[in-house]
This record gives C-alpha cells, sequence and structure tokens, in this order.
C-alpha cells in the first residue's frame, strides 16, 4: 500500500496547497507503527508553515529529510516516544517554534543552535542532562521550556548578552547545582521559574535583571534560611529586594558609615516578612456536598463517551475578582495553563463560569453541530456548524493578510473536532449550552469583576486523572493569584469593561484569603456515581504550599 493509499492527508495537502498538517491521536499512531514512520511524501510538502505530529508514542525519531520543509515556521513533536533529532532539523532556517516536549530525548542536536529565528523552545518532559552549546546563537529566542529533565548546568554561554530577547526561562525539576552571577547579563528576562532543583545560593545579580516579574525557587534547599522561607511564601519584589539588599551590603562591607542603614533595611525587611505570615497562607476549604446549601450534579449522556468522555466540576467561592487587575490576572493565568499543562488545549480544556448564572442540574451532553445551538463569548446566537464556519474563515482570511499559517486563538483548536458527527457541550437546566469545549464558553455565564462563586469545568478526551490534575493546578493557582492579590492592597477596579450592579457592591472579601471548595457530582444517565471533585485523594500534592480543610 503507497502513501498516498495510507496518508491520504498528505495528498489533500499537496493538492490544496495547504500550509498546515496536524497527526494527532490514535488513528496516526496506528499508521506511524504500521509505516514504520511517518510517510516519505510528507517531506515534498514544501509550503508546510506548520506541521504537528503530537500523542503518537509509535514515533520515535525524527527522518533526516525534514530539512526540505524549510519554510516551517511552527514544528510541534509533543507526547510522542522521540528518541533522536537529526542535525539536519538546523536547515529549518524559517522555524520560529519548536516543541519537543514530552518525548525520550537523552540529547539534543547541535542543529537546534542554527535556529536563528527561534522563538519559543520546548524541551519539557524529556530525559535531557544538558543542552547543546551556542544556544546564544538563537539571537531571537524569547521563551525555553526545560522543565522536568535531568538537567545539571546551563550551556556555557547561555548567559550571553546576545540573548537580549529571552524572556521565559523554565527549568523546574531538574538538578541544577547553581546559578551564575552572570544572570544579570540576560536584560530581558521577566520569568524565571528553577523550583525543585539542588540550589544552595541565588546571586544577588538576579536583582539586577531590570524587566525581571516572576521568579519561583520552591522546592532548592537554600543556605540563606531567611531567603528560603521567602522563597516558599513571598511575591516576587519581596524576594528581589532582599537579594537587592545583599549585594549592597556585599558592596559596603567593611564601610562603617552605612551600618547604619544596613541595620534600618534589615529591620524594615523582617517587618515585611512578618506582615507576608498571615497571607502567605493558601488555605482551602472544602465543603462537602452533604454540607452544601444547594447541591449542584452534572449528569454525563451516554453519547459523549465517544467524543470528550472526562469532566470534572466544582464551585469556588472567596476569589477576589473586583480589586484592580485581578480579573485580568485569573484570566491570563487561564490561558498559561491552557498553553503548558493543557498542550493547547490538545489534552484537556478549562472553563470558568459566574455560577450564579447558570441553574442545574446540568448535563453533559453530546449532540449534531447543527443542533448545538450557543452565544459564544462576544458574538451572537449561532449553532456549533456557524461558529465554526466563522472561526475557519476568520483562520483563512488571517493567512491571507500575514501571508502565513495562523496559530494563535481559537483557530488552532478547529482541528480538535473535524471530521466528529457529535459535539461535547455543558447544558444548564434551562438548555442553554453554556460550555463548547474545546472552543468556547456562552457569554450568558462569562465571569466578571462582579463574580462571586466561579464553577469550574475541565474536560478531556484522555483520562479522568487528567482532568483531575488540570483542576488541582488551577486552583492551586487561583489560591496564588487571591494571596497575590490580598498582598498588593488593590483597591477595587473602575475603569474595567465589566458591568456592575448595587447588589453586588457588598460582600466584597467576606473570606479573606480563604478559598472555599464546593464539591460537584458526577454521575451517570442512571444517577450513579462517577466521581465528586475534590476527593480526599485531590489537591495533595507534595509540591502544593495548600493548606485544605475539611
Amino acid at each position: 500500500m503507497d502513501d498516498a493509499e495510507t496518508w491520504p492527508e498528505v495528498e489533500k495537502a499537496a493538492l490544496e496547497k495547504r500550509r498546515e498538517l496536524v497527526f494527532q491521536g490514535a488513528t496516526a499512531d496506528a499508521k506511524i507503527s504500521s509505516h514504520g514512520g511517518l510517510p516519505s511524501s510528507l517531506y515534498s510538502l514544501t509550503l508546510l508553515n506548520y506541521l504537528e505530529v503530537s500523542q503518537c508514542p509509535s514515533l520515535t525519531e525524527l527522518h533526516e529529510d525534514i530539512q526540505h520543509l524549510s519554510t516551517l515556521q511552527s514544528l510541534i513533536l509533543c507526547r510522542n516516544k522521540i528518541a533522536h533529532i537529526p542535525v539536519t532539523i538546523g536547515s529549518l532556517k524559517s522555524l520560529k517554534v519548536l516543541d519537543l516536549s514530552s518525548n525520550n530525548l537523552d540529547l539534543l542536536s547541535d542543529g537546534i543552535t542554527q535556529l536563528l529565528e527561534l522563538t519559543t523552545l520546548n524541551v519539557s518532559c524529556n530525559r535531557l542532562e544538558v543542552l547543546p552549546d551556542g544556544l546564544s546563537n538563537c539571537v531571537k529566542l524569547s521563551t525555553i521550556n526545560m522543565s522536568k529533565n535531568r538537567i545539571e548546568t546551563f550551556p556555557s554561554d547561555f548567559y550571553s548578552p546576545r540573548l537580549d530577547r529571552l524572556s521565559t526561562v523554565m527549568a523546574s525539576d531538574n538538578t541544577l547545582v547553581e546559578l551564575s552571577r552572570d544572570v544579570n547579563k540576560l536584560t530581558g528576562l521577566k520569568t524565571l521559574d528553577l523550583s525543585n532543583n539542588r540550589l544552595h545560593e541565588i546571586p544577588p545579580n538576579l536583582s539586577e535583571c531590570p524587566k525581571l516579574k516572576e521568579i519561583n525557587f520552591k522546592g532548592n534547599k537554600l543556605n540563606d534560611k531567611r531567603l528560603e522561607k521567602m522563597v516558599n511564601g513571598c511575591q516576587t519584589k519581596s524576594i528581589l529586594d532582599y537579594l537587592r539588599g545583599k549585594g549592597r551590603e556585599g558592596e559596603e562591607k567593611g564601610d562603617v558609615g552605612g551600618k547604619k542603614k544596613r541595620q534600618q533595611q534589615r529591620k524594615k525587611r523582617e517587618e515585611e516578612e512578618d506582615q507576608m505570615e498571615d497571607i502567605n497562607k493558601m488555605v482551602l476549604r472544602v465543603l462537602c456536598v452533604s454540607e452544601a446549601r444547594e447541591i449542584l450534579t452534572v449528569k454525563v449522556s451516554a453519547e459523549v463517551k465517544e467524543v470528550r468522555p472526562y469532566l470534572v466540576c466544582c464551585v469556588v467561592r472567596g476569589m477576589n475578582l473586583k480589586s484592580g487587575n485581578s480579573l485580568k490576572r485569573f484570566l491570563m493565568a487561564q490561558n498559561k495553563l491552557h498553553d503548558e499543562i493543557c498542550g493547547r488545549r490538545t489534552i484537556a480544556t478549562i472553563a470558568t463560569h459566574d455560577a450564579q448564572r447558570l441553574k442545574g442540574p446540568l448535563v453533559y451532553d453530546a449532540i449534531p453541530p447543527t443542533q448545538l445551538k450557543i452565544v459564544p463569548l462576544g458574538r451572537k446566537e449561532m449553532t456549533a456548524v456557524e461558529l465554526m464556519r466563522h472561526l475557519q474563515l476568520e483562520a483563512d482570511e488571517l493567512r491571507k493578510q500575514k501571508k502565513r499559517q495562523n496559530v494563535t486563538g481559537l483557530h488552532k483548536y478547529l482541528e480538535l473536532l473535524k471530521g466528529k458527527a457529535l459535539y461535547p457541550c455543558l447544558v444548564d437546566a434551562e438548555g442553554h449550552v453554556i460550555s463548547f469545549p474545546p472552543i468556547t464558553n456562552s457569554e450568558k455565564t462569562k465571569i466578571k469583576k462582579t463574580t462571586k462563586e466561579l464553577f469550574l469545568e475541565v474536560t478531556s478526551a484522555q483520562s479522568l486523572q487528567t482532568c483531575k490534575d488540570v483542576m488541582d493546578t488551577l486552583i492551586e493557582k487561583m489560591a496564588e493569584l487571591n494571596k497575590f492579590t490580598t498582598a498588593q492592597g488593590e483597591e477595587d477596579g473602575s475603569g474595567e469593561e465589566e458591568e456592575t450592579t448595587p447588589l453586588e457592591q457588598t460582600g466584597a472579601g467576606e473570606t479573606g484569603n480563604e478559598l472555599v471548595i464546593q464539591q460537584v457530582r458526577t454521575v451517570d444517565q442512571d444517577g450513579n456515581l462517577k466521581v465528586v471533585y475534590p476527593s480526599k485523594t485531590d489537591l495533595t500534592s507534595e509540591d502544593s504550599n495548600l493548606t485544605v480543610k475539611w
């Protein structure tokens, strides 16, 4: 059997001169397994600028002919079993995004250092012990994620002034033993995550990075116990101020005239640390179903099993969305989770609703696209067919305008439902579709600054545990954001687009820094319990800084 019969997608892409091609999941994996890899005809599609092959464990290596796809701008090869990347990858001179996360890589090819247009590199969840020397050649690199590997040290040229666009470095869960004092040469650095490594010192020079806004050093056994305590609780600004003070103390050592000033600074830091003690406590109180004033249940239909079968839900109270930029931070955090642990929504999808705007019981169903009607965020009511058509037309138009493949926004999720006879949706007691995963939520339950109770929903086609893991992470992030809002002491915002009502002007901050999580039951059509979230086994990560009260 030739490539055309086994891989009709490739032939179609060639005939239509397509610029995007996606192979994903069990169907693609079966073809790769029987064919012994990706088809040779794939490498003749020289117009491609977006190629994704994901969730295909039979894919163990990338062929050197990848070099022929010279117009590629995004190469997504996540959640496979790739153990080798050929040096010819360096021939992809237009490549901007390279995602090799969740594979079996022990080494990275030096060819990666030849990708001069590269802006995003994701090699997380592999077996890497080192990164290749020469990354400073990638002068446009802005984001690198190397989390969950075995990396002991950064390359010799990693702290190069040439990497002045490098803004995000994610390197948690490795074996790093040192952060160089030259870190201050990374002048564009905004986010640095080195949690769960083997660091003993944090160089004061880190405080000299002018754009640094977010750092995470939790899970490291630091020699400076005061600093370690701050790392496990305080916000970035407090830590950087402390490091900055240590740097000045080092410069002023022996300066008798500066002794009084240093004592005052030390006293101020201690006072700030004491003030942060209560704020740093992240408390979750779980309200069990039997204690809830209103029991909310979700019934799962049999039809959804073949489309997107897994779902967990809960209700959250006490989240402060009214103060300052707290709502904006929450929405940005949700988008970040979608891009990272949710694998750009290919692994799972998060939906957040104003709980007071929906009526239970809810039904998680799967219905024909022509019958699914929703008021999408920012749009008028339409069927799923009309919505998908609108999104596709918008994606095509944007392609023409920018003369490249568009992979931003909702457009990149269209492929996930391609060819499905039924679409998943969450329907309230009034028959309103409030969620159409993984595409959009409903304008009807959109969260606003005045939202007091949030209904959280996580769906996936992979497993129930995937949904639980994502929900755990979301709730922990919400607790952190609530803590940050309290610490900042922001005033209620007044210039936002979200509307407010007199009724919502009271009761703000009733729960302080504590979040209350109300359990939600998910049952089958006969009323048999499928899952209740959270259960006693949820929200129990050792890395979590949460205190859970039942």
